[in-house]
């Protein structure tokens, strides 16, 4: 019989959002007649903008001709979105990203937990907590921690809480850690690092020769210009740090799939005898060997984003469910809810009244006012009694959700 990998017997319970399904598909069939809104898992609702639409269509007809087919793709990407990508999202902003540092994948979410690959398995890693499943679960099957307590935290791991107290942003580590795992505009909480946050992290890093994992894939929703969008805006921070992006929630390609991470040229790891080498090359290693890369028509789709039409269609589009998190914001706390995030984020990070549980409050809402939420304790043990709405979903059943939950 062949032997299990054993540390994902150490995994504590099912993943989050499959246990989210599972108890709303429990009550659907039990209430057919319930009509349920659902606002938990962050999955985008409007259709793709049309240039991104028009310029797959074109891509697939070209894949239809034998002159101008296109079969596997370059590992990391096609030069012309590269090339976008470097040019959009951070030349013109004014930081510096070259298009050979960057490496188109199927998802933030695979990126973020197939990075950790890269790196020995006696690494130290400290996690935000609240936190996004996959960066702590994806440790825990590579074998970096030892089992969970009671509370879910997994030994071996360093958490980072970020509580009301300290405005849901992670304070540094204590002591020595090698990798850090960080996401701003933050999912669950909605928070956002400002920029002294972000530069005291660049130095923390520099100074303890740690690796940054930054996840932006939100910092489209940023609309205060003095938050960064991308930590390469801080100095020094390409010696210390990965960045990951997606196309998901700004262009809506969560069921079309296109993301991409940067490894700065600079950043380097070491081996067990002290030699230094680029990380650039071994993520590159990794991808080339396991990734057959982003089709031809999804990558022409991505860089449709791009054009001035493509521009202006993200840009409605994200500002459509900015105003849905700003609506939800302010009716919640008009009914007297104690609510986070919003403002620079498409989540809502809400305190359960009466000091509630997690899962107590997600059957209420679930049961009563037939609304999906996202438990905070699915996050971590830093958020119990709290809930996660998402943004992402239709005006009208924004508002009736709102009216239901306001009636509670």
């Amino acid at each position: 019989m062949a032997l299990l990998n054993e540390h994902y017997l150490k995994l504590a319970a099912g993943y989050l959002f499959p246990e989210i399904g599972r108890r709303t598909a429990a009550f659907a069939e039990a209430n057919p007649d319930a009509d349920v809104i659902r606002m938990g898992i962050g999955d985008v609702v409007r259709g793709l903008p049309r240039p991104v639409a028009d310029a797959m269509k074109a891509a697939c007809e070209e894949l239809a001709h034998d002159e101008s087919f296109h079969g596997y793709p370059p590992a990391r990407g096609y030069d012309f979105l590269l090339e976008a990508i470097a040019g959009h999202e951070f030349n013109a902003r004014g930081v510096p990203v070259d298009a050979d540092e960057i490496f188109l994948s199927d998802g933030s979410k695979c990126d973020s937990a197939n990075i950790q690959e890269i790196f020995g398995l006696d690494q130290r890693v400290a996690l935000t907590d609240p936190v996004y499943p996959v960066y702590c679960d994806s440790n825990v099957m590579a074998g970096r921690t030892g089992p969970a307590d009671e509370q879910g935290r997994y030994e071996g791991l360093v958490y980072l809480p970020c509580t009301a107290e300290n405005g849901f942003r992670p304070p540094l580590p204590d002591g020595h850690v090698d990798l850090v795992y960080l996401c701003s505009p933050n999912n669950p909480t909605g928070a956002v690092m400002t920029r002294q946050d972000l530069a005291a992290w660049v130095e923390y890093a520099r100074r303890e020769g740690a690796v940054l994992l930054f996840d932006a894939a939100y910092e489209a929703y940023v609309t205060d210009p003095e938050i960064p969008r991308s930590i390469y805006e801080i100095d020094g921070a390409r010696e210390v740090a990965v960045e990951m992006r997606s196309f998901s929630k700004t262009a809506g390609f969560t069921g079309v799939r296109c993301a991409f991470t940067v490894v700065p040229h600079e950043l380097m790891g070491s081996t067990a005898a002290g030699e230094a080498v680029p990380l650039h090359g071994l993520w590159d290693r990794r991808q080339s060997t396991k990734y057959n890369g982003v089709s031809y028509p999804v990558q022409k789709g991505a860089a449709a984003c791009y054009t001035p039409e493509g521009k202006a269609a993200v840009g409605e589009l994200v500002g459509f469910y900015q105003e849905n998190a700003r609506l939800m914001k302010r009716d919640l706390i008009e009914a007297g809810y104690t609510v986070h995030g919003a403002d620079n984020a498409p989540y809502l990070w809400i305190a359960c009244p009466g000091g509630a549980g997690s899962w107590d409050f997600f059957d209420r809402l679930l049961q009563e006012a037939h609304v999906v939420c996202t438990p905070g304790a699915g996050f971590g043990a830093a958020g119990e009694g709290y809930v996660r709405l998402s943004a992402f979903q239709q005006r009208p059943l924004v508002e009736e959700a709102l009216r239901r939950i306001r009636a509670l």
